[in-house]
């Protein structure tokens, strides 16, 4: 069967014949038992992890409709189990303590290093009892701030082995937004590192969790202990070059970095000093498969984020067998995942996904174009790797510099391409497949979200044949349907709000400290269904594209922020009386920020000022949220009862005068002020 037909792409022959799921009727087979006896699918798959204690209650109980009582999900009911002994343990237990669990690549390609299950289960018990010595109980919450290093996945697996809760906050965010998080979680410990290369940058880590800490103890919440992993002592340090960037040779050790360091005795703890006095053994808590696993704050409608709570029993079942079907992963593959830890991603397809599956993975600190815009081609070619995963945003940046930099490298280990945080263009999908995949790999394009824990609509690389563009098929246990502005289910060819009839074992069980939102957010808009949030169509095969977010919510470089909060922090401004923000499509990052703002009376928009409010957005949320664009803005096209007309933002923001019917604006005239005032950038 030829691979390629038409708009068609048939799955590699290579993956096919050795996939864990190889056709298109065993897929059928296998989601429909999946929906129709989930205790019998979920229950054989539950026999290949270790639980301490059988369930004991209902194997699945859910309700998902607000007008039948509290929303409410629990899988295995009364099993107890552990996630960390699963991930590490059993593999090390089964003699698989010398394979490797993790090549770590760091920032420059001089820094790398090995670590096999056996040496992490060593590290994970004795920052487990460094936790204990310090009173981290079971259910209390740790936040970590960290690099892409492997202490930040044996910090997370410490936290887990103990029965404690992590929030891992994106080592890129600011000190306000980390404050946030954890006086949310209300976390009694943090785990953080000096500082970190991003590219050439210098990112102060330790300097942000100083401020942050300053923010919680004025709100008090007195954190007991600082962890402080001591990093930049071990790492090459760019050297600038003659013309001012960062050179790519001529690298030298950074040997001295502590007395860059701020030091506060009665919290703050060096890891190396703590880690290298404590036992490297530690008995696991066993666990309610219910009891919280962690929480990840994701950008909410009201711009507050919200704590999305995941438990253990569930997480672990979904995230282990999605990593294995959607990856078909086998013993011997080695695996590459871009994302950082700090997002979804990393914790279920860089953390537990691969540590359950006893899978060996690339951990990666650098960007992709430092030192030189090959970097994830020569990491692939010096580890042989056969499954890669990354986003349509760096697909995006790649492609700008053509196909040579990818065709310097043997390729050839490549089986499967992955592709994460926004639905993928057609043209960067046919260029991943062509020219990264030589036209010889199974393309998997995973629509999920924070809130789902895994994979939820996907191609399997073995079985589906794929569009590009679409994220072809929901995985097992998911029931996916389309529904309209009434709630009116549609059939067949169509698009709707995409949204669930039932729960798989990885979706999230509330917001944290909040299940009024929870309930809100997700259930509230269609009674008896999780709304994602998200629009998609089903063409006449059968396949799901997804169309994007419905509601307020802006996808950046597959960050997902509010418009509100954005918006919160350019009013913050004293020069600023109002603000508005809306998405734009952006080459590279898929949509960009183009913000509206209205000034004071007697402020003047100028360079000085924009630039001042792209700071205090970068410094609010974190440099990712920097506005592309930002316009002044005599007035907001609003509607006479205050609600500002977006789409109309929308159409200005890219220069097209349809803006459809305005006649419910208090001032259409405003539109016409606007579009004249778009600046001069905004028109290239």
């Amino acid at each position: 069967m030829p691979m390629e037909t038409a708009n068609m792409f048939n799955p590699a022959s290579k993956v096919s014949k050795i996939s864990h799921c190889s056709s298109m009727e065993q897929y059928k087979q296998m989601h429909a038992k999946s929906l129709k006896d989930p205790e019998a699918f979920w229950g054989e798959i539950s026999k290949e992890f270790h639980f301490e204690e059988k369930v004991k209650g209902k194997f699945l109980d859910y309700n998902f409709d607000t007008t039948k009582g509290k929303i409410f999900v629990r899988w295995l009911e009364g099993a107890k189990t552990n996630i960390c002994y699963n991930c590490l343990d059993r593999h090390v237990l089964a003699g698989k303590g010398d394979q490797v669990a993790f090549y770590w690549e760091g920032n420059d390609p001089a820094d790398a290093e090995v670590v096999t299950y056996g040496e992490l289960l060593k590290d994970v018990c004795r920052v487990a009892n460094v936790l204990k010595a310090k009173g981290v109980a079971k259910g209390d919450r740790v936040a970590i701030y960290m690099p892409m290093v492997k202490q930040l996945v044996v910090a997370m697996l410490a936290v887990a082995r103990i029965g404690a809760v992590h929030s891992i906050v994106f080592g890129g965010y600011s000190a306000d937004s980390l404050a946030d998080r954890m006086m949310d979680a209300q976390a009694s410990v943090l785990i953080t590192a000096d500082a970190v290369w991003r590219g050439p940058k210098l990112i102060a880590l330790k300097e942000i969790a100083d401020d942050a800490l300053k923010l919680c103890s004025a709100k008090d919440l007195k954190v007991k202990m600082n962890l402080v992993v001591q990093h930049m002592n071990k790492v090459t340090a760019p050297q600038p070059a003659s013309n001012g960037t960062a050179a790519n040779g001529n690298v030298a050790k950074k040997t001295h970095f502590d007395d860059k360091v701020n030091w506060d005795p009665l919290v703050d703890v060096w890891w190396h000093e703590a880690v290298s006095a404590a036992s490297s053994e530690c008995d696991p808590v066993w666990m309610d498969t219910e009891d919280p696993l962690f929480m990840l704050y994701t950008s909410g409608s009201t711009g507050k984020p919200k704590g999305v709570q995941h438990t253990i029993g569930g997480y672990m079942l979904y995230t282990a067998t999605t990593f294995k079907y959607s990856f078909d992963y086998h013993q011997g593959d080695v695996y590459f995942c871009t994302a950082d830890i700090g997002w979804i991603t990393g914790h279920s397809y860089v953390t537990y996904g691969p540590l359950l599956n006893g899978a060996t993975s690339v951990l990666f600190e650098g960007v992709p174009t430092y030192p030189h815009t090959g970097r994830f081609w020569e990491i692939i070619e010096k580890y042989k790797v056969s499954k890669f995963y990354t986003a349509p945003t760096a697909i995006r940046a790649l492609m700008k510099f053509g196909d040579e930099p990818v065709k310097k490298y043997d390729l050839s280990s490549l089986a499967v391409l992955g592709s994460v945080g926004e639905p993928i263009n057609p043209e960067a999908w046919l260029w991943y497949y062509r020219v990264v995949g030589d036209s010889n790999v199974s393309i998997v394009d995973t629509f999920w979200q924070t809130e789902t824990g895994g994979h939820v609509i996907t191609p399997l690389p073995g079985a589906t044949p794929c569009k590009p563009g679409s994220a072809c098929f929901p995985f097992f246990g998911v029931d996916v349907a389309l529904l309209d502005e009434e709630g009116r289910e549609i059939k067949g060819e169509g698009e709707g709000y995409l949204v669930f009839r039932r729960p798989w074992p990885g979706i999230m069980r509330t917001v944290y400290g909040n299940h009024e939102r929870f309930e809100t957010t997700y259930f509230k808009k269609f009674s008896g269904f999780y709304c994602t949030g998200d629009g998609a169509r089903r063409d006449s095969d059968g396949y799901i594209w997804v169309t994007g977010r419905i509601d307020d919510m802006l996808n950046v470089s597959g960050h997902l922020l509010s418009t509100a909060q954005v918006e919160s922090s350019l009013v913050e401004h004293p020069s600023v009386a109002e603000a508005a923000a809306v998405a734009r499509p952006h080459s590279i990052k898929g949509e960009c920020l183009y913000c509206f703002v209205t000034l004071t009376e007697g402020n003047t928009f100028e360079d000085k000022l924009v630039a001042e409010l792209k700071n205090k957005v970068r410094s609010k949320i974190g440099a990712f949220a920097s506005p592309d664009f930002i316009q002044l803005a005599p007035g907001l096209p609003k509607t006479r009862s205050g609600k500002i007309m977006r789409r109309v933002l929308r159409k200005i923001a890219v220069g097209d005068k349809d803006f459809g019917d305005i006649s419910t604006l208090a001032d259409p005239s405003i539109v016409e002020k606007l579009f004249e005032l778009r600046p001069k950038e905004s028109k290239k």
